[in-house]
C-alpha cells in the first residue's frame, strides 16, 4: 500500500498495573492501554484499582477493560465506573452477551487448537470493533506469551484483526511482516515481572513496530 496511514500498525499495552508506566506508555505513542478486571491474572486490578489508573490515561488514548466471562452486573459496574473506551471480552462469551450492553467491545479468539475459519467467527461476532487472535488455549487466560502461526492471522475478513500471543520486542517486526494486523497487542513481551513493565522493551517495542511499518 501507498499510504503511510493505511501501513500504521497500532499498538495496545495490556496488563498495566502502575501510573509510570502508562505515562511511558503514552510518551512513545500507544493507542490503547489495556487494564486487566480477571482476578485470576497477575496482572489483575480491582476495580477501584483501575478507576484510579484510568485517571493516567490521557485524552485520544483508547482505554481498553479486559473481562473474562464477567456476569452482567461486573459488565455494568465496569461501564458505569471506569468508563472504558472499549470492553475486552476474553473468555468464552456469546456473541449476544458482548453485544447486549450496548458498548464497543474487542473478542479475544484462542487461537491454541483453534479450527474454525476466521471468517466464521468473525461472522458470528459481527457486532465486535475488532477480533484480538491470542495464543492461549480455549478456556485458558491469555498473557502468557503463547504464540501461535500468524499465517492464520492472514484470512479475509470484514472486522479488523488484532494480534496477541508471544510478541515481544524482537519478533513484533517479524510478527507484522507475516500476519499485517491492523494492531499488536502486547503484555508479558514488555515486562519485568508480571504487571511490571521494562521501559526498555516498551521503547523497543514501539520502534520496532514503526520499523515493520515502513518496510514494504
Amino acid at each position: 500500500m501507498s499510504d503511510p496511514l493505511a501501513r500504521r500498525t497500532r499498538i495496545k499495552f495490556c496488563g498495566m498495573t502502575r501510573a509510570a508506566d502508562i505515562a511511558e506508555a503514552v510518551a512513545l505513542g500507544v493507542d490503547a492501554i489495556g487494564l486487566i478486571l480477571v482476578p485470576a491474572s497477575p496482572r489483575a486490578l480491582t476495580l477501584d484499582a483501575a478507576v484510579i489508573l484510568r485517571r493516567a490515561i490521557p485524552p485520544f488514548v483508547t482505554t481498553v477493560a479486559l473481562l473474562r466471562n464477567p456476569d452482567e452486573a461486573t459488565v455494568h459496574a465496569v461501564i458505569r465506573q471506569l468508563s472504558p473506551n472499549l470492553l475486552q471480552f476474553h473468555g468464552e462469551e456469546s456473541a449476544a452477551f458482548c453485544a447486549s450492553f450496548g458498548h464497543p467491545y474487542l473478542k479475544a479468539i484462542a487461537m491454541q487448537h483453534q479450527t474454525r475459519p476466521l471468517s466464521e467467527i468473525a461472522a458470528e461476532y459481527a457486532s465486535a470493533a475488532a477480533l484480538l487472535l491470542d495464543g492461549h488455549a480455549p478456556g485458558g487466560l491469555g498473557g502468557q506469551g503463547l504464540s501461535f502461526d500468524w499465517a492464520r492471522a492472514t484470512e479475509s475478513v470484514p472486522l479488523p484483526v488484532m494480534l496477541a500471543g508471544g510478541i515481544r520486542p524482537d519478533n513484533v517486526a517479524a510478527a507484522i511482516q507475516a500476519a499485517r494486523p491492523y494492531a499488536v497487542d502486547v503484555s508479558s513481551g514488555i515486562e519485568a515481572a508480571p504487571g511490571l513493565k521494562d521501559s526498555g522493551k516498551m521503547r523497543d517495542f514501539a520502534r520496532e513496530v514503526r520499523r515493520a511499518d515502513q518496510i514494504p
